[in-house]
């Protein structure tokens, strides 16, 4: 016999229920502490809205989640065919009882609001943005400057919540104005308004951060245009959810225009290309995110979460263990992350690559390895209106600006009263010194610098002319290699020497060209250092089609002659993220 349908369902649990149908992942937080939690639903109750929830946690102050009995998540789910359709929901304040189960193991038993709109402070409600709802937001932080692009999260006529990117929120600090906030609807309709930010944290585990952002100085015609927004949105959100009866048709708002709809056409393309990642890819583009994480709790917070970079450390560290070619290879993919994450990885990587290669037991490899994933965080450090972005070619006085980043990592690391171990102070010190004494900040030269010191800065000097910076074009390997030998006394030339015998002419991760018209990825090289597989891309004949073959030694014949490594972003070749 068919169960009796329930007549009544709490809309909260049914938003939470249809997201647990994808692989998601739940996690709560508490402004008070540095980390989120992940924790597994272990029972949803639709009728009564009760969730109870599991989580493993070995610290003391699990209490700290619940303080005041209330407690915040966010679920982030990833949906569609290939899992890479990202969709969300967070919730504050939900009554919770912690109940201890076993010695790291602890329930939640939660009650789940009885609507999905939530009363704000200031009597206005607050609407989220659920089941599919969408519109694109644009933070302008420095006018005429920098313009972050995002996604609405949820609205009110206070102000609203909105996911960036999280190599976006390195420009954002807590009570900071913004010139502007545009808010753009599926139809075409749009908002603009002043702005303060309210908070930021990290949101979910793909790359994103959650910004609160105040509208500030509306006018009144401001305030009723928001108003009407505010309603469409309730509207909208009642038919999806199905709690208004009377709601039988979408909201004008939230009806696709022909150009939003060939935007959602491109960005579905750019995720299928994305899901296409291999786990040891996302290995290092999670560690790459875990860095950005760690750089918002130093900057936002104050404080400096150990437990975040070591855990990043140790990941490259298995990562190279595991297997060493594909995490060289996977290493490449890094290249459109943010540039200073992009280098503090790449050079950790190959920095343990180099360090386990000399000896599996080296007992420096961890702070080592921690000493170089730190050492560009100064730069972000600095932006500022005079400095408002790292991506651009500087100025100038904006080179001059950026030099100070050794000096900007070490006073927010006293700040926070940090004590690092030699090891690690001595890459992040000495990374940037050069043996002739014209390197910074201190100009110590020849005997002043460490073994250690010589191998990260020739593994930093090669990484740096390998990819295109202020306007400059990227060398190929042998270019970097022979511009690194003639500034002789600048660098160590034998470790020059070694790391050219490690990665070869061609390394792993290199985009070769072949006189076939083949142009392909490196992902294994010979004893003699020639290439012996290639996961081959594109056929220039053919310059709009995209292929992916990955071809073995004996076959590499079909390809051509190999004339050499080309500049990726010369032939349009680029990674995208979820």
């Amino acid at each position: 016999m068919a169960a009796s349908p329930t007549l009544y369902e709490n809309p909260s649990a049914s938003v939470i229920r249809s997201l647990l149908q994808h692989t998601h992942e739940l996690s709560i937080y508490s402004k008070d502490m540095p980390y989120a939690l992940k924790t597994d639903v272990i029972e949803l109750s639709l009728s009564s809205g009760r969730m109870v929830l599991e989580v493993e946690y070995a610290g003391r102050d699990i209490e700290r989640y619940v303080a005041t009995g209330k407690l915040n998540f966010d679920l982030e789910a990833l949906k569609g065919p290939h899992s890479n359709e990202r969709d969300t929901y967070s919730l504050s304040n939900v009554a919770a009882k912690l109940i201890k189960t076993d010695s790291t193991l602890y329930r939640l038993e939660c009650q789940l609001p009885e609507t999905v709109f939530v009363n704000e402070n200031r009597g206005a409600i607050r609407i989220p943005f659920i089941l599919g709802m969408q519109a694109r937001v644009g933070i302008e932080v420095y006018l005429h400057e920098l313009n972050v692009p995002g996604k609405l999260r949820n609205l009110s006529v206070g102000g609203c919540l909105v996911d960036i990117d999280l190599a976006d929120s390195i420009a954002m600090g807590v009570g900071k104005d913004i010139p502007g906030v545009m808010l753009e609807f599926p139809n075409g309709d749009s908002f603009f308004a002043e702005g303060k930010i309210r908070h930021l944290r990290p949101f979910g585990n793909h790359g994103y951060a959650a910004v609160g952002i105040q509208f500030i100085n509306l006018s009144t015609p401001q305030t009723e245009t928001l108003f009407h927004y505010v309603n469409e949105a309730e509207r909208e959100a009642a038919f999806r959810t199905g709690t208004n009866d009377k709601m039988v048709y979408h909201s004008p708002l939230f009806i696709p225009s022909t150009k939003e709809k060939k935007i959602q056409q491109r960005e579905a393309q750019e995720r299928d290309k994305r899901s296409r990642q291999s786990p040891m890819e996302r290995g290092v583009i999670d560690v790459s995110h875990q860095l950005q994480v760690g750089l918002m709790y130093m900057s936002t917070r104050q404080l400096f979460p150990a437990e975040i970079f070591y855990d990043c450390v140790d990941t490259l560290r298995y990562l190279v263990e595991q297997d060493r070619k594909a995490f060289l290879y996977a290493l490449a993919f890094l290249r459109d992350e943010p540039d200073w994450v992009r280098h503090a990885v790449q050079v950790a990587g190959q920095l343990a690559d180099i360090l386990l290669n000399r000896d599996p037991h080296h007992p420096q490899v961890r702070e080592a390895v921690l000493g170089a994933l730190l050492h560009t965080l100064g730069k972000p450090l600095l932006i500022s209106a005079e400095l408002p972005s790292l991506k651009v070619n500087m100025n100038p006085a904006q080179k001059v600006i950026l030099s100070g980043h050794v000096v900007a990592l070490r006073e927010k690391l006293a700040e926070l009263s940090l004590e690092l171990s030699p090891t690690c102070r001595d890459v992040i010190e000495n990374a940037n010194e050069r043996l002739n004494g014209s390197g910074y900040p201190a100009g110590k030269c020849g005997e002043q610098l460490s073994d250690l010191a010589r191998l990260v800065s020739v593994i930093k000097a090669v990484n740096k002319l390998r990819h295109a910076r202020n306007g400059e074009s990227p060398r190929s390997p042998l270019d970097a290699y022979r511009k690194v030998h003639e500034m002789g006394t600048v660098y160590d030339q034998q470790v020059l020497v070694e790391y050219i015998q490690i990665y070869g002419l061609y390394p792993i991760g290199s985009l070769a060209k072949f006189s076939g018209g083949f142009l392909g990825w490196v992902m294994d090289i010979n004893g003699k250092g020639m290439p012996c597989q290639v996961h081959v891309i594109k056929n220039l004949r053919f310059p709009d089609t995209n292929i992916s073959s990955v071809i073995n030694q004996g076959d590499l014949s079909q390809t051509g002659k190999l004339e050499g490594i080309v500049n990726p972003s010369d032939y349009g070749v680029k990674v995208l993220k979820i």
